[in-house]
C-alpha cells in the first residue's frame, strides 16, 4: 500500500529526473525545476512542513511506523 512519505519521495525521484532530462538537452526549464525542487527541500529542512506531504497525507493517509 502506497502511503504520503512514499509518494512524496518516488514523485520527487520522477520530477529530478524530468529535471535531469530537460538540462540534458539544454532547456532552461530544467533548472527552474530543480531549483524549484531544492527551494521546496529547504522548506522542509526548515520549517519541517512539505507542501506535497500535507496534500497526499489527506490523499492516501501515512505512513505506518513500527515502532
Amino acid at each position: 500500500m502506497i502511503c504520503a512519505e512514499k509518494l512524496q519521495r518516488l514523485m520527487m525521484a520522477v520530477v529530478l529526473f524530468i529535471a535531469c532530462c530537460l538540462m540534458s538537452v539544454g532547456s532552461i526549464y530544467g533548472t527552474i525545476l530543480l531549483g524549484f525542487v531544492i527551494a521546496m527541500t529547504v522548506v522542509w529542512a526548515i520549517t519541517d512542513f512539505c507542501p506535497s506531504i500535507w496534500l497526499f497525507s489527506k490523499l492516501v493517509g501515512h505512513c505506518k511506523r513500527s515502532h
